[in-house]
């Protein structure tokens, strides 16, 4: 029994050790080199070169005519109306009404008729 328990901590450690190394090789060493394809602002914007440089002038941005065009292209890019989806076809919006069980009334007819009294 003895034997078992040790190859099973040995198969855990092992298997924390390879997730490990796998790990810290995925993950580099952080250096990032010159010639690197990353870009410092990720995500492709055109204008996001046009915003940080806007931001990064301070006050004088308001009176530079770049930086207006480039907080309204901004502006419209993130305040415009959503487009509403066209569906392609009107989907049915009728029950499948095999599935239905039929109505039952909860009290019979006859009992609805009489009144809610005991008589002796």
């Amino acid at each position: 029994m003895d034997l078992k328990i040790a190859a099973r901590m040995t198969a855990v450690l092992a298997l924390g050790a390879a997730m490990t190394a796998a790990f810290m090789a995925l993950r580099g060493d952080g250096s990032q080199d010159a010639s690197s394809p990353r870009s410092a602002h990720p995500g492709g914007e055109p204008a996001g070169a046009e915003l940080a440089r806007c931001r990064n002038i301070g006050m004088a941005a308001i009176a530079d005519e770049v930086c207006r065009r480039a907080w309204a292209q901004n502006r419209r890019r993130f305040l415009r109306p959503a487009q509403p989806a066209t569906p392609n076809a009107i989907p049915s919006i009728e029950k499948d009404q095999s599935r239905l069980l039929p109505l039952q009334p909860s009290m019979p007819q006859e009992d609805q008729r009489r009144p809610n009294t005991v008589t002796l």
